[in-house]
């Protein structure tokens, strides 16, 4: 088990959708003092490839909510009913071959109707100069 194990274990037998936790708590779970870098919010998103202890979270079906940074505190929320504990974190998509357009059928699929031969990228006026 890793550094941040028994966090995946605490959050993953936790009941409720909200785990509001303190950075002190977190701290107390782990064993371990959270690395210098938990003063940015960014060390605090839900990106699996961000850091270890974001991974740690993620496996247990959490992601991070109104971190507070000045208030040492943070809200987990549960995303996902039922993971065992250690299990890996959602699989994220894959880069798509194409070309940019294809990539964006791909992307938002069932989202939005792009019909064939319309040119996203093509100014919609011949008027560049929005002061006139």
């Amino acid at each position: 088990m890793g550094k941040y194990g028994p966090l995946t274990q605490f959050l993953a037998k936790a009941s409720g959708t909200e785990i509001p936790m303190t950075f002190a708590e977190i701290e107390q779970v782990t064993g371990h003092p959270l690395p210098a870098s938990k003063q940015y919010p960014a060390w605090w998103s839900n990106n699996p490839s961000n850091n270890v202890m974001t991974k740690a979270w993620l496996a247990a079906g959490f992601q991070t909510e109104r971190v507070d940074i000045g208030g040492e505190r943070l809200v987990f929320r549960r995303v996902a009913d039922e993971v065992e504990p250690g299990a890996p974190a959602a699989p994220q998509p894959q880069p798509l071959e194409g070309t940019l357009l294809e990539r964006i059928r791909a992307r938002l699929g069932g989202m939005v109707t792009v019909s064939p031969g319309v040119d996203l990228t093509a100014p919609v006026s011949d008027i560049w100069d929005a002061e006139r």
